[in-house]
């Protein structure tokens, strides 16, 4: 064997990381390094085999020309993958993959992810102060404001009739405001569940988002369920935090939350009916800002996270008790 191919075969077979490539039909051709991590068998053992649903899924895109750039937990270790598709002679006849394990590097993104989940508790309290101002301070001058209009027009109403008409008309706007306050504070409240109630709070959050949603979006709560406010609170920011997602990045047409009560506790199902992603991609928009906040709900309290998304039927997101879950 000539030496250049000989140590390629020798790179190839001792390479740390697992490399494989796949036929059309998503069988596996050429196996090195060490598969079992991320496919749970050797490389003798998937040499001419299907892996699972989920990865035939991921070689049906690289076939489709698409590269995936993935990261996966295996156990207590975390590794990134690549699948990839190999063109010969101008059409994609291959698949290719490469996968190491790259565990020693995430002690720097626990850093910096528990630094995201410090701000934000620290803008879940300006939030709160926010809020609390406008509730407490604008709102209530406001309402002091309409009552002495109210009563400047009464005196003024058999004197000067045309001032109590523009007065009647400054009421309406000042009525206008107020509830522009009431529900912006509600908003900005983090404890909106506590003082709302956890229905009329997705009451409140369904009622907002129709307003820029063009799709279908129902709650189906019953509204004599009885929740802990701690877990409550957390199920209506994981709730709110899912349906924006789904908004803005699913491209849906129904968006359905969903709380079902069982003995270990109630659980919580955000569904979407749109274009759906891969939960292990780690470029896809969800892997933001809006799934560490649902984990910081989640972790506070004690709730146990799990999203479950597929190209062809959309996400769901569901928040437990372990119990429950």
């Amino acid at each position: 064997m000539p030496e250049g191919r000989w140590l390629s075969q020798a790179y190839l077979e001792q390479c740390p990381a697992c490399l494989w490539t796949a036929g059309p039909q998503g069988v596996f051709q050429e196996v090195y390094g060490d598969p079992s991590p991320v496919f749970g068998r050797s490389a003798a053992e998937l040499k001419g085999q299907a892996p699972s649903k989920l990865w035939t899924s991921r070689f049906a895109r690289a076939f489709a020309g698409e590269t995936q750039l993935l990261r996966e937990r295996y156990d207590k270790s975390t590794w990134y993958v690549i699948v990839f598709p190999i063109q010969y002679e101008g059409q994609i006849r291959y698949t290719g993959g490469l996968a190491r394990e790259i565990t020693p590097w995430s002690t720097a993104e626990q850093e910096l992810r528990q630094t995201v989940l410090s701000a934000l508790k620290a803008q879940e309290f300006e939030r709160k102060m926010a809020s609390q101002f406008l509730h407490d301070s604008v709102g209530q001058n406001l309402t002091a404001l309409g009552l002495q209009l109210d009563l400047i027009r009464m005196d003024l109403e058999t004197v000067s009739p045309e001032t109590c008409e523009r007065v009647g008309a400054i009421q309406k706007m000042l009525e206008g405001m107020m509830e522009e306050v009431r529900e912006y504070s509600y908003e900005l409240n983090p404890s909106t569940v506590e003082r709302a109630g956890f229905r009329p709070a997705l009451d409140r959050l369904t009622g907002r988002v129709r307003a820029r949603f063009a799709g279908t979006l129902r709650v189906n709560a019953d509204p004599s369920l009885r929740i802990d406010p701690k877990i409550a609170s957390a199920l209506y920011h994981i709730a709110q935090e899912a349906v924006q997602n789904a908004v803005q990045h699913a491209s849906c047409s129904a968006i359905e939350i969903a709380v079902k009560s069982t003995r270990s506790g109630p659980i919580l199902e955000v569904r979407d009916n749109g274009r759906g992603f891969d939960t292990g991609d780690i470029l896809g928009g969800r892997r933001g800002l809006g799934l560490l906040s649902m984990e910081h709900y989640a972790a506070q309290a004690g709730l146990q996270l799990a999203i479950e998304s597929d190209h062809e039927t959309g996400t769901v997101v569901r928040a437990a008790l372990p119990g429950a879950a």
